[in-house]
């Protein structure tokens, strides 16, 4: 799968989703550092990458329609989060990935779950 991961998601979670054979960019290494929500929705949904954030404005289904992305996965962790609950969770999210695809959904990964947003059709 081809994921966008952004600033808030550190090398070593990279790493762990290319080890599962998933293609990674990053918010960094394109020097999108502080665009704004919408740019890099767009920029996402432009490269057909899926995006992996902490942030959960991308949880703002009406404003980020995940059917016109290739999907997005929030991260849920505590206020003060450390590397490794992060990690934690992206290792929930390769998990819950061999029981099923992304797909344009909208993903929140919590702690022994993942809650996927369906849409009406």
């Amino acid at each position: 799968m081809r994921f966008k991961l952004d600033e808030n998601i550190g090398e070593r979670g990279a790493a762990l989703l290319r080890a599962a054979g998933h293609d990674v960019a990053t918010v960094r290494m394109q020097a999108l550092g502080g665009t704004t929500d919408e740019n890099l929705f767009a920029v996402c949904a432009r490269e057909k990458r899926a995006l992996i954030t902490l942030d959960h404005d991308f949880g703002q289904v009406l404003r980020f329609p995940p059917e016109k992305s290739a999907g997005i996965v929030v991260l849920e962790t505590t206020p003060r989060t450390q590397s490794d609950t992060i990690l934690a969770r992206v290792r929930d999210l390769l998990a819950a990935l061999t029981e099923r695809p992304l797909g344009s959904e909208l993903w929140i990964v919590e702690p022994g779950r993942v809650r996927i947003h369906q849409t009406d059709d």
